[in-house]
């Protein structure tokens, strides 16, 4: 889905991760091995529980018969798998019939995604969180067929199957905890600078962002707004990943010296003085419409404006939500194929 820079950019603001190699092959050969062992001193190659075969071989043959192999087991309720079937219910009129009125759809699936804001809410016709997201021109959306057939969708709500409208993901303290390694309070001075919104699908184009932002101060707070704020702004089934999911994801980024777990949508005087903010940011670039000018319109910044503190800053590029499921719309037939495959093999 996303090109070799866009994913250095992603790994590289892993606050996890020491160093990147670019341009590793899948298949790791013997000669490639005494590469990177040489080096980067490397001690293991690591990978997770799965198999992981191609073309009837084993990617890491190699370094398992060195005894140079560790496994380490996959990250329960995490699937690639149901991540891009959300994206994939989104992007098919969301499995209602084009007749059935938005109204329906929404009460049809209330009992099927059990109150869960994350769940999918259908929609008749052209979904109305693409228009949002796209500034609502149609704009790179202009080539979507509105009678493409439904039936191939990720799932069918005649018998309930319904994927990706839930996280199986368990988020629990020990996992925060991990995530928040490294967290210490700003220092008595610092210079705090803040900055908020959705962070779905937590992107190279944030993880950009965030590092500008934070080289404007000492400490970057990131306030990730909630499941409920985000869905009344951007309608539909966004967001994709639900609150638990989008705090992990900013807290396991490098730039990022504290979160703000369910940060209101108007930043406060009260925030500030608690929170000890010198200055307020935004980017140019935004999921909700594609661009900032500086004004939101919803006076969600009118206190950090009258403050003198609130700052929109340039963003770095240009790549954002609407990115990502532009890509995996184009290429809708071979996702749904790869996930239907996938899922019949994690059976």
């Amino acid at each position: 889905i996303m090109n070799d820079e866009e994913r250095l950019a992603s790994v590289e603001g892993c606050k996890f991760v020491d160093e990147v190699v670019p341009d590793c092959p899948y298949i790791m050969t013997s000669e490639y091995l005494d590469h990177i062992f040489d080096k980067y001193d490397v001690d293991y190659v690591v990978h997770g529980d799965d198999p992981c075969i191609v073309d009837g071989r084993d990617v890491y043959e190699s370094a398992k018969r060195r005894g140079r192999y560790r496994s380490i087991p996959r990250t329960e309720g995490v699937s690639t798998t149901d991540i891009v079937g959300r994206m994939l219910l989104m992007t098919k009129e969301h499995h209602m019939g084009r007749n059935r009125r938005r109204e329906d759809s929404v009460a049809s699936l209330g009992s099927a995604c059990s109150g869960s804001i994350s769940g999918v809410v259908g929609a008749a016709g052209r979904t109305a969180s693409f228009d949002a997201l796209d500034g609502g021109d149609g704009g790179m959306m202009d080539d979507y067929d509105d009678e493409e057939d439904i039936s191939v969708l990720a799932g069918d709500m005649s018998r309930g199957e319904v994927l990706g409208r839930q996280s199986k993901f368990l988020t629990t303290s020990m996992m925060l905890r991990l995530f928040s390694a490294g967290v210490t309070s700003p220092e008595e001075g610092a210079r705090v600078i803040y900055v908020d919104g959705a962070w779905d699908m937590f992107h190279c184009g944030h993880i950009e962002f965030l590092k500008v932002a934070k080289q404007r101060g000492d400490y970057l707070i990131v306030g990730i707004h909630g499941d409920t704020t985000v869905n009344s702004r951007r309608g539909q089934n966004l967001p994709l990943m639900n609150l638990h999911e989008r705090v992990l994801s900013v807290l396991g980024c490098k730039y990022v010296d504290d979160v703000l777990i369910d940060a209101p949508f108007e930043v406060t005087a009260d925030m500030v003085a608690s929170l000890r903010i010198t200055e307020v940011v935004h980017g140019t670039v935004t999921d909700d419409g594609g661009f900032f000018d500086g004004d939101s319109g919803d006076g969600r910044y009118d206190h950090m404006r009258k403050m003198g503190i609130f700052k929109t800053i340039e963003s770095p590029n240009n790549f954002k939500l609407m990115s990502i499921l532009t890509r995996i719309r184009r290429k809708q037939e071979h996702f749904q194929a790869k996930i239907d495959r996938k899922k019949r093999a994690e059976r």
